[in-house]
């Protein structure tokens, strides 16, 4: 990591020498105007990570300088200096915009501490947008396996359609929800409502009145007239999570909307109308739902025009790493730290492990192992037990599954010419996911 570059503007000549010197010794590299124009002049200059400066300049008002320096870099810290009984100032100045500040006098360690948080969090920030636009297609997900690959082509072909309803089809925790995001974001819709509901997250007597609305006493406790998430949808998008789990008697109902565009709110004595672009998804299987009576099948014919499956993790094993750079930059970020890396050998069991509960239960391990061990190289013992004792299968069909996937590794390395590069690509994973399988399954 190259030394952070540190700019003081400060009108008093011997202090802000005697601080660059004091920042040098430190191993920083550190310049010091001693005005606000030649401030900002130095700044397009030199590209410094960090400022310190003073309140109190010969020719503008620090709080000037410091407008002017958040407007046009929006990303660079800037830590304010302020003489003793300036501290409301200060405060002000945070408030502005400003990282941190300090008091005159203080410490050498004390600013040398405060440049180290200040230009981390703001490396942490870059790292977390870096790899956003790098590893996030438009709609949210994490991956470049073919699986995932798949998917993003599909959610961009199907987003166009402002009217098309969609049927997203995975287990819990793979992140059927994002992709309904996803896909409402890249639609001509997307900058109306997006709504969601739960349908197994609510008893069944109040979610007709939640999707519908329902008149004031229309119902013991309805005390106020409800307006529906059908009617807050209106020219948007109404996502209907776990729709499986819909009642009959209001599947009847929610037909009767997507046919006709019209519904009564309970107790109403009128129909509304409503423009909705629906989504629902289910990780139940609707069509066995149909045949055994307990999902309408006319229901499900309409929506289920598109149909789309999410891939549970295990089937993306690739994806680990590149969900987990994401997820540690992010939970990073949230808590104030610096993010969790992972050995060799952990990285392994990680990507190993079949993830039972999914991206989501990833994401559950990645707080909890910042929380824990906040900037630390995670090791195998520090893994939950579950993940940590998840060793290599032993059996005859495990030693199948070996075989197997040495010859799609070989196969791929071979159609390759041996680049390691062209054989990871060929598979859907990273270089690195190569190396490890290759170490693994004992391939030089």
């Amino acid at each position: 990591m190259t030394a952070p570059r540190i700019l003081v503007i400060d009108d008093e000549k011997n202090f802000a020498r005697s601080l660059v010197f004091g920042l040098q010794e430190e191993g920083m590299e550190a310049e010091a105007t001693f005005g606000g124009a030649a401030g900002l002049d130095a700044v397009t200059d030199q590209s410094p990570d960090l400022i310190l400066l003073d309140l109190r300049l010969p020719d503008m008002d620090g709080m000037e300088v410091l407008e002017q320096l958040t407007r046009d870099y929006p990303e660079l810290p800037v830590v304010m200096i302020s003489a003793h009984g300036d501290t409301r100032a200060a405060v002000q100045a945070v408030k502005a915009g400003a990282s941190d500040y300090l008091t005159k006098p203080f410490a050498l360690d004390e600013v040398v501490h405060l440049i180290e948080t200040s230009t981390r969090r703001a490396r942490m920030r870059s790292e977390l947008d870096y790899h956003r636009q790098r590893l996030t297609p438009p709609s949210g997900l994490v991956g470049d396996s073919a699986p995932m690959k798949a998917l993003w082509e599909t959610v961009e072909r199907v987003a166009g359609s402002s009217a098309a309803r969609i049927l997203l089809q995975g287990e819990s925790g793979t992140g059927k929800a994002l992709v309904a995001r996803g896909i409402h974001a890249q639609s001509p819709r997307a900058h109306e409502a997006f709504v969601e509901i739960n349908c197994a997250a609510l008893p069944e007597q109040l979610i007709e009145a939640e999707l519908f609305g329902a008149e004031k006493g229309a119902y013991t406790g309805a005390h106020q007239k409800r307006v529906g998430l059908v009617s807050l949808a209106d020219r948007g998008t109404l996502f209907l999570d776990e729709v499986g789990e819909l009642p009959l008697a209001l599947q009847a109902k929610l037909l009767h909307f997507l046919e006709n565009g019209d519904y009564r709110p309970v107790g109403a004595s009128r129909s509304l109308s409503a423009d909705v672009r629906v989504i629902a998804a289910t990780n139940r299987a609707l069509d066995a739902e149909v045949r055994e009576g307990r999902f309408r099948e006319d229901l499900y014919f309409r929506l289920n025009v598109i149909e789309i499956d999410i891939p549970p993790l295990r089937e993306r094993a690739g994806d680990v790493e590149a969900l987990l750079r994401e997820l540690t930059l992010r939970q990073a970020e949230t808590e104030g730290c610096d993010p969790v890396g992972f050995s060799e050998t952990a990285l392994d069991l990680l990507t190993r492990y079949r993830w039972p509960g999914h991206v989501r239960e990833l994401k559950n391990v990645v707080e909890r192992l910042t929380i824990l061990y906040p900037g630390s190289v995670i090791e195998p013992g520090q893994l939950p037990v579950e993940i940590r004792d998840s060793e290599p299968r032993s059996d005859a069909l495990g030693q199948q599954l070996d075989r197997t996937e040495r010859q799609i590794v070989l196969d791929a390395l071979n159609a390759a010419g041996g680049r390691k590069g062209d054989a990871a690509t060929r598979l859907g994973i990273s270089r690195h996911a190569l190396k490890r399988r290759m170490q693994r399954l004992g391939l030089t």
